[in-house]
């Protein structure tokens, strides 16, 4: 995941059609996303997680490939449940430094469930990994 400070994100140019801001009561389902490299989703605060359900649909449900970026009120513990859901990139709020972002990601190796970067489990990875190696 692409961590940048508040001052690094800049909105989308007037009229650019390859970016969405898509406000947290829209259903990623019923949007256009021909042509879309870039999703904003907003976190209004850091208690509101329905951006999280958003991304999810769009990378798993969806298909979306391109960029999904979380804007709002982004704190530093919430980085790697973000990107667990499918944000790509994470827009810090004011005053944090993505030094110790870094380290957040730092403290989480791995993960036994699937989630919408990795949709199967640690156990059915390492199950297929025995097999290709059985094979060869």
């Amino acid at each position: 995941m692409q961590i940048l400070k508040f001052e690094d994100h800049q909105a989308p140019a007037e009229g650019d059609a390859s970016t969405l801001v898509l406000d947290n009561t829209i259903d990623p389902r019923d949007v256009q996303l021909e042509g879309v490299q870039r999703i904003d989703l907003n976190f209004p605060k850091f208690t509101d997680g329905r951006a999280y359900s958003q991304a999810y649909l769009l990378r798993r449900r969806l298909g979306y490939q391109g960029e999904i970026r979380a804007t709002g009120d982004v704190l530093i513990d919430q980085l790697v449940q973000m990107a667990r859901s499918g944000f790509t990139v994470a827009v810090l709020r004011q005053g944090l430094g993505p030094e110790a972002a870094q380290r957040q990601f730092d403290r989480f190796h791995g993960f036994y469930q699937g989630d919408a970067v990795h949709a199967e489990p640690h156990f059915a990875e390492a199950e297929a990994e025995v097999e290709r190696r059985v094979a060869a």
